[in-house]
């Protein structure tokens, strides 16, 4: 009952964390609700070998309600680009099972590592690299699609986000317009998070006896059922507060809070390897 007690008082703290952070940075959330998730569990003596994984499972459920409105409203408005979302489904749900498999087998190290090099190119991109990072103007052939499409499920299983960073990140490579690239994102942000949920429910089943109370395999019901609603309650005074800045700041704010997020978990692996 204690334990119970201390994990819901921790979901309610990562649920205003990460709806303040979300809020401000205009993002979906699973690069904050990972860290903030992973400081939770750890005072909660969730075991390393599988604190990780929860932490990347949970966030792919609570994005799974925030993926499917923001699609809706982008395919309302006309931005979603169907070509390309016909084309990076398939891929990137195989890329999403490939990660969801990993979780089952692989050292905590696996799914840090990943955070921390996912986090890092993010970041890059957002501090140095502007407008002018672009590969070309139209997107590539079907082979290189299906890598991207499969590159970003699988980026987005091991990191627990829906992918949106990194399909906007591509699109935008590729000269599409920011408003397409965010609508497409929000769009393929569904599939992957729905499918990543159930991936990560079924891989931590086996390590069930390892996990906090109320878990379906690596997904914290406790998390999401409160993380959730509170988060989007709260996002709204994050995004009040990113109003007031200019969007070079929020840039630059976001990518220094995800290299702090990517140096404490560098530190947790060259700690784990001494």
């Amino acid at each position: 009952m204690v334990e119970l007690a201390w994990l819901a008082a921790s979901a309610v703290a990562a649920g205003v964390v990460t709806g303040l952070l979300a809020g401000m940075f205009g993002i979906g959330g699973g690069a904050v609700i990972v860290p903030v998730l992973f400081e939770a569990f750890r005072l909660l003596g969730v075991p390393e070998t599988v604190r990780m994984q929860l932490c990347i499972g949970t966030s792919l459920a609570i994005i799974v309600p925030t993926a499917m409105r923001s699609y809706r409203a982008h395919r309302a408005r006309g931005f979603v680009l169907p070509d390309v979302m016909r084309r990076w489904a398939l891929p990137s749900m195989a890329g999403v099972a490939c990660g969801s498999a990993l979780a089952a087998v692989a050292p905590p190290e696996t799914f840090k590592a990943a955070f921390v090099a996912i986090a890092c190119l993010i970041a890059a991109k957002l501090l140095v690299g502007g407008d002018g990072w672009v590969l070309g103007r139209e997107l590539p052939g079907a082979a290189a699609m299906t890598g991207y499409g499969f590159a970003i499920g699988l980026g987005s299983a091991l990191m627990g986000i829906a992918g949106g960073s990194l399909v906007t990140m591509v699109l935008m490579l590729y000269g599409r317009p920011i408003h397409n690239a965010l609508a497409t994102a929000a769009g393929l942000g569904v599939p992957i998070t729905l499918a990543g949920t159930i991936g990560y429910i079924l891989a931590g089943l086996p390590h069930q006896a390892l996990l906090p109370p109320l878990s379906l395999g690596f997904v914290s019901a406790i998390g999401v059922v409160l993380i959730a609603p509170l988060s989007s309650w709260v996002a709204p005074f994050g995004a009040r507060l990113a109003h007031s800045l200019s969007k070079r700041t929020l840039e630059i704010c976001f990518g220094l809070f995800l290299l702090l997020v990517a140096s404490r978990f560098l530190a947790s692996l060259i700690l784990s390897a001494t």
